[in-house]
């Protein structure tokens, strides 16, 4: 089964006239012949035929709250219903279920709030900050002030238990209002019942803005992100400002897929489907109609068009050498076809936030390159291809075989001893030797990636952490008679359990009692072995073993992520 997010669109139609919307004059209902909660059905039922389920349903626009509240009450009961229907199927998968959700300008929202009460519905509204801008850029269709209203239509919101927040894009005309902004975010979390670390930050990019509005150059998305740092670092708003302010330039977002047209779906009223709401009402962006074409078809032609989206701009050499491509992928193919260039728009400042947040630079990034472009733009791999990538090697053994990505994948598993973070590689491919000394009273965690949890699992929720502690001790094993470490202890801890904590797109676990209970058996005169795996990496390890004589060769030792460590009396 294949599992997608997928944005609908139950009608064109606002009440507002943003000066900048990216819709532009076609905020109108044009598609009256077509039902909101026809379409949704029809398009959710040709899915699931064709094996495809959305995870997520969320609403977007137009405006959602300019529905009929008949038509508004239907539609969300629908996707209330579709949650409580497939919740085991969407959460096995790995997926969390969520509640309706809808993006809105708030400004109608008090037409439904006996709905939005009812069923819960997580609201994510949008705001001009500062507040002084918010009137002279978002305004009625009649050209009305809106900003007070909306503050009211929040107020209504205070009784909802789930998820209500605003997001705010930035252009070089709210920046240089930055004191008001800071002023006005502080208002917001005190004066009303927004939790404003739950916010977002959007970069505005220079689309149909008419001239009003003017992007921000790169150095000052980043002076603007270290103001932003300097402000509220160690506030009451620390959590907002290392978080959500700024996730969408972080991995967790869209932009973190090689070909996000094979996850992302945007759904409009008529059937027709578009990439997002950035690619919403572009033919290059246009995958096809619900209606008129196959599952299959849409399927297809989504990848092939942001394929040829990246492709229309080439790739650019920086981008090959740099450290960060594994997160960055090189940015959103609708905005990179906008300004015509080969990278990301928002570059400096994402660099500038996994450098705040601590993701580890790639140490091989000549090699993460050519297995993006093996991907994205595979006529320019060969021109990128590593000088130590021969054929048979671990290496080459690796980008032929996808599903061995997460087993050698560098960024998967990151230790953490006494608040200091070691990002784990496998011993078969780091070219130096790391031994890390772990003291008594520290804390000894574990941070595994999300995702890695779904690699090479059909049900996740039966996938497990799989740690393997070895003594610096050796032994002699096996018909092999090989000198090799003395095994000291397994740890399977599934998945269910490590949903208990997350982080930063990261599933943690303390592992300090477990080392602790195996103390005695760990050298003390040699460094000792750790190493993490799941249960499902490691079944494909094995049976990769057995049908490929090359990879069993080269793989002959223990591949998975590790890390040495010595210790002596007190020790954890």
């Amino acid at each position: 089964m294949k599992f997608i997010h997928l944005l609908y669109v139950p009608t064109l139609a606002c009440d507002m006239a943003c000066r900048y919307c990216y819709l532009e004059d076609n905020t109108k209902d044009r598609m009256q012949q077509y039902k909101p909660l026809e379409t949704l059905q029809f398009a959710i039922n040709k899915l699931r035929e064709a094996d495809v389920m959305p995870f997520n349903i969320s609403l977007h626009g137009g405006e959602v709250s300019t529905l009929s509240p008949e038509d508004f009450h239907d539609v969300i009961k629908f996707i209330n219903d579709y949650y409580k229907d497939n919740y085991e199927t969407i959460s096995t998968a790995g997926f969390r279920v969520g509640r309706p959700h809808i993006k809105t300008n708030l400004y109608s929202i008090d037409r439904h709030i006996d709905t939005i009460k009812q069923y819960n519905v997580s609201i994510s509204g949008s705001l001009d900050l500062p507040l002084s801008l918010h009137n002279h850029f978002r305004v009625t269709k009649g050209g009305r002030i809106t900003l007070d209203r909306i503050l009211q239509n929040v107020e209504l919101l205070r009784d909802i238990p789930n998820k209500k927040k605003v997001s705010a894009t930035i252009f070089a005309e709210h920046y240089a209002k930055i004191d008001n902004i800071i002023n006005d975010i502080k208002f917001l979390h005190r004066s009303t019942c927004l939790d404003m670390n739950d916010f977002n930050f959007m970069i505005g990019f220079d689309y149909n803005s008419n001239g009003l509005l003017h992007p921000l150059s790169e150095t000052d998305q980043v002076e603007f992100f270290n103001r932003m740092h300097r402000e509220f670092d160690g506030t009451d708003l620390d959590k907002g400002v290392n978080g959500a302010w700024f996730n969408e330039f972080s991995p967790d977002y869209c932009t973190n897929c090689d070909i996000c047209g094979e996850k992302f779906f945007l759904l409009e009223k008529n059937g027709d489907i578009y990439s997002c709401v950035r690619g919403q009402g572009h033919k290059e962006f246009l995958y096809g109609n619900i209606y008129q074409n196959s599952v299959e078809e849409i399927l297809n032609t989504a990848s092939s068009k942001i394929l040829t989206a990246h492709n229309n701009v080439g790739f650019n050499s920086e981008c090959a050498a740099c450290q960060y491509l594994y997160l960055c992928k090189t940015g959103c193919p609708f905005v990179k076809n906008v300004y015509h260039f080969d990278k990301s728009y928002t570059c400096l400042l994402q660099k500038e936030l996994y450098k705040n947040r601590n993701y580890s630079p790639d140490n091989n990034p000549s090699d993460t390159a050519f297995n993006y472009l093996l991907k994205v733009h595979p006529d320019l791999a060969k021109d990128f291809k590593p000088a130590v990538y021969q054929e048979n090697s671990l290496l080459d053994l690796i980008n032929k075989d996808p599903h061995l990505k997460y087993i050698y994948d560098p960024d998967s598993f990151v230790l953490e001893v006494g608040g200091e973070r070691y990002p784990l590689q496998s011993q078969l491919l780091k070219n130096f030797r790391e031994i890390i000394q772990i003291f008594e009273g520290f804390d000894v965690l574990i941070r595994v990636r999300k995702e890695v949890l779904e690699a090479e699992s059909d049900y996740p929720q039966n996938n497990a952490l799989f740690i393997q502690l070895l003594s610096g001790d050796c032994h002699v094993y096996g018909d092999e008679q090989r000198l090799k470490q003395k095994h000291v202890a397994t740890l399977q801890v599934y998945k269910y359990v490590l949903e208990d904590c997350e982080d930063e797109g990261f599933y943690v676990y303390n592992i300090t009692d477990f080392l602790k209970s195996y103390k005695k058996y760990l050298s003390k005169e040699n460094p000792n072995n750790i190493f993490f795996t799941t249960t499902h990496l490691r079944d494909y390890h094995y049976i990769k073993q057995k049908n490929n004589a090359y990879y069993h060769i080269a793989a002959v030792n223990l591949p998975f992520q590790n890390v040495e460590f010595n210790y002596s009396e007190g020790l954890i």
